[in-house]
């Protein structure tokens, strides 16, 4: 029986383990290659070569946003590579936009082994895998109920100034000292923001702007 290749990219050693140990065990998967952030993956990638990779979209503490990116990179740069998202959380813009960059499923780390290797194996096969929640959630926007998202042009200079000190992570307070305007005006224009980029949350907003060419 040929093998299938996986790779692991998650910042969490037990976690890595742990999910090593349970995929070897199957006849048909085999683990090549791990990696615990972002920026070691690519050379693991190269050495590796596995053909489905697992990847938690928070690496090394910091937002989602860099895990989409790397989902991204991974999809171009190694189209022999299927990407299955394994993450904590499943709020339905990381789902959307884990699929948008070219991921082929999305499962939950609280996930049944059982449905995580069939998600393996239907990867592999080129087809799509998500857990039940995630399925929902691509279910209603395939059929057309998400949110048109904004253009550049909706947002205005005061917004963008807010985006750019949002994506290094102020509050409204330090916001608000900076551009010398108060924080309830500060949360006035992040309300708009968000309401605007179909966010709810400022990661989101901040990911969906950087998407835009915004920051």
């Amino acid at each position: 029986m040929n093998e299938i290749p996986v790779a692991i990219i998650d910042d969490h050693a037990i976690v890595r383990q742990g999910l090593r140990v349970m995929i070897d065990r199957e006849p048909d998967l085999r683990v090549v290659g791990e990696a615990s952030s972002a920026r070691m993956a690519p050379a693991m990638l190269d050495r590796a070569c596995p053909r489905v990779v697992l990847l938690d979209l928070r690496l090394g503490g910091s937002s989602e946003c860099d895990g989409l990116s790397l989902c991204n990179t991974i999809t171009q740069r190694y189209p022999g590579t299927r990407v299955l998202v394994l993450t904590g959380s499943a709020d339905e813009w990381l789902i959307l936009e884990s699929i948008k960059q070219g991921a082929k499923g999305f499962v939950l780390k609280d996930v049944d082994l059982t449905e995580l290797i069939r998600a393996i194996r239907a990867v592999h096969r080129g087809e799509s895998a998500f857990d039940s929640r995630s399925a929902g959630v691509v279910v209603r926007w395939m059929h057309g109920s998400q949110r048109p998202g904004a253009t550049a042009s909706d947002i205005t200079p005061r917004e963008r100034e807010i985006l750019v000190l949002l994506a290094r992570g102020l509050s409204n307070v330090a916001i608000g000292q900076r551009l010398y305007i108060s924080a309830a005006t500060v949360k006035f224009h992040v309300g708009n923001l968000m309401q605007k980029l179909g966010a709810r949350r400022r990661a989101e907003a901040v990911y969906a702007a950087s998407k835009l060419g915004l920051i």
